[in-house]
């Protein structure tokens, strides 16, 4: 059975772990760098993996491995200080590839 992990800051992840996720908490890029890269070593465990925008920039050539991977599915998502726009710029850079035009 596949899993789903979400890493990033404490306050941003233990809350998904109520929900059966995998909760990957790091306080450091290096820590990030070193968590993401446990978790898709054997990329065939993780369907998706969540990631804290804040820890995106350390990883996006980690992350870029995975782009046109079918799993795991790499997702950013927001800490608990809002938004920095990386993830609704990377959902935007998929829709053009899988459509051909900025349809959003």
């Amino acid at each position: 059975m596949l899993k789903i992990a979400v890493l990033g800051g404490r306050e941003t992840v233990m809350g998904f772990k109520a929900l059966g996720l995998e909760a990957v908490p790091v306080s450091k890029n290096e820590e990030a760098l070193a968590a993401f890269k446990r978790l898709t070593r054997d990329s065939g465990d993780y369907a998706v993996i969540y990631v804290e925008e804040t820890y995106a920039k350390a990883l996006s050539a980690e992350i870029d491995k995975f782009k046109d991977s079918p799993t795991p599915a790499v997702i950013l998502i927001p800490g608990r200080e809002g938004s920095l726009g990386l993830g609704q710029s990377a959902l935007q850079d998929a829709v053009v590839r899988a459509v051909g035009s900025d349809i959003l």
